[in-house]
């Protein structure tokens, strides 16, 4: 006869595994428009300390939660007690391990976090904001915890048991790959993710996942994410994750990067039209091609490149960086500190109409590339409303007429056309709609046909 705690413990795994399976299928309802945020990298690089973090977040709950900003993650080593800008101190990093190799914040960097609380009182505090909190990590495992040889929680296996050096990241020394397979490579991973759920961690930014594609950890990854029973939003990064592998990264992570890192470059920033043209067939709802970060407003303050400055774009170059992300429906993650911002780059992140088509349009293509501009539409599925942007993306000095035929979109009557960068409306048109546009700028359009 079977006993009672058999028939107990079975019917708990039973319960877990159908949790789990609920949540690998159900994890892009996480993300069912593009994550919108805020990242300490552009401004603060490897070095950003809690009162930075703090008043971040402040800002974005005076200013920009009401508009759908609600992420605050702090990027790469907050680990390591005595990084630098400008790149990262690799010669003699203080690293912060607890005794299962896993990392923790440096408390002289986050004093909040010490006693072993990690970072669940800074999720605390965001979260009472009615803000999300999110954390970037390495791929892998810290090849400090292979050293001395830590133990993996929840298994016999210990650090040396499931590392390799094959395929250790180029440009940052800390981890090892975590081999697949392997005893203890599973619940290694389980483990990360075990405590980034007690901390309140909502969204994880994994690098060194894309270039090359890290079949065997994304999925240890994913289901780490599901045993957690916590709603962790991932983003895989850095470079141009292989189109081959689209099918995958849709089905496992919630965003993923499409460049390498974005810096406030003209060059750049033209790339992301061949970019998002390529990619756009592989966007879904909750499974977001991304674009890279906004390296908008105060940047560079201690950052990994460059100096202190607002940001290098022009105002033009800024409008299209901000229309081809919105109509594309990148991930809007800005780069900038907030506390920082003039009164035009936050004109940049708190227009409710612009905001609208990232969260709501659909059919969003490119309708046109030729020697006088570049056009991109999309639908507002509510109203039946068309959005039109049209970019210069010409290196002369002058503006220039670029024009889209109305009928090309399903437009044969006379329509209504709002500016949505000035918030102003525009005579009505039939036909052919032209517009001129600054070298480098960008017109974002809503086109309704009269009744």
């Amino acid at each position: 006869m079977v006993s009672k705690k058999i028939i107990l413990a079975f019917a708990l795994l039973t319960g877990m595994l159908t949790r789990v399976n609920a949540q690998q299928k159900d994890f892009h309802n996480w993300a069912e428009t593009p994550p919108m945020g805020w990242n300490s990298w552009d401004c603060f690089g490897p070095t950003v300390v809690e009162s930075e973090v703090k008043s971040n977040a402040d800002y974005m709950h005076k200013n920009l939660k009401a508009f759908g900003w609600e992420y605050v993650v702090v990027d790469i080593r907050w680990y390591v007690g005595n990084d630098k800008a400008n790149g990262y101190n690799e010669k003699d990093p203080d690293y912060v391990l607890d005794a299962y190799g896993r990392f923790q914040p440096a408390v002289n960097r986050f004093p909040s976090a010490a006693n072993g609380k990690g970072f669940k009182p800074l999720a605390d505090y965001i979260h009472q904001k009615g803000l999300k909190f999110g954390i970037h990590i390495m791929r892998g495992i810290p090849v400090e915890a292979v050293k001395r040889n830590l133990p993996i929680m929840g298994s016999k296996a210990t650090a040396k048991d499931i590392y390799s050096t094959e395929l250790q990241c180029k440009w940052l020394r800390d981890m090892y790959t975590v081999v697949a397979g392997r005893d203890g490579a599973q619940e290694y991973y389980n483990s990360l993710f075990k405590l980034y759920s007690s901390w309140g961690v909502d969204f994880i930014k994994v690098d060194d996942l894309s270039r090359p594609y890290h079949t065997g950890e994304i999925e240890m990854i994913r289901k780490a994410i599901a045993l957690t029973g916590r709603k962790i939003v991932l983003s895989t990064s850095p470079g141009e994750t292989p189109i081959a592998n689209a099918a995958h990264v849709q089905n496992h992570a919630n965003m993923w990067r499409t460049v390498d890192d974005f810096w406030d470059n003209w060059t750049m920033l033209k790339d992301h039209f061949d970019v998002f043209e390529r990619w756009n067939n592989y966007r879904a709802p909750g499974a977001w091609p991304d674009g890279d970060m906004l390296p908008l407003g105060k940047i560079g303050i201690r950052a990994e490149r460059g100096n202190p400055r607002m940001t290098a774009f022009t105002r033009d170059e800024q409008y299209t960086l901000m229309t081809l992300w919105t109509i594309f429906r990148s991930p809007l993650m800005f780069g900038g500190d907030l506390p920082g911002n003039d009164a035009f780059t936050l004109s940049l992140l708190n227009n409710s109409e612009v905001i609208n088509i990232l969260k709501n349009s659909t059919n969003n293509r490119q309708l046109f590339r030729n020697a006088n501009g570049i056009c991109w539409v999309a639908d507002d599925p509510q109203t039946g409303d068309k959005y039109v942007a049209l970019f210069n993306p010409g290196d002369d000095n002058g503006a220039a007429d670029i024009s889209v035929n109305l009928n090309d979109i399903g437009f044969s009557k006379p329509c209504k056309v709002r500016d949505l960068w000035s918030k102003t409306n525009k005579s009505n048109v039939k036909g052919i709609l032209t517009a001129k546009v600054n070298k480098h700028g960008a017109a974002l359009f809503r086109i309704s046909q009269i009744k």
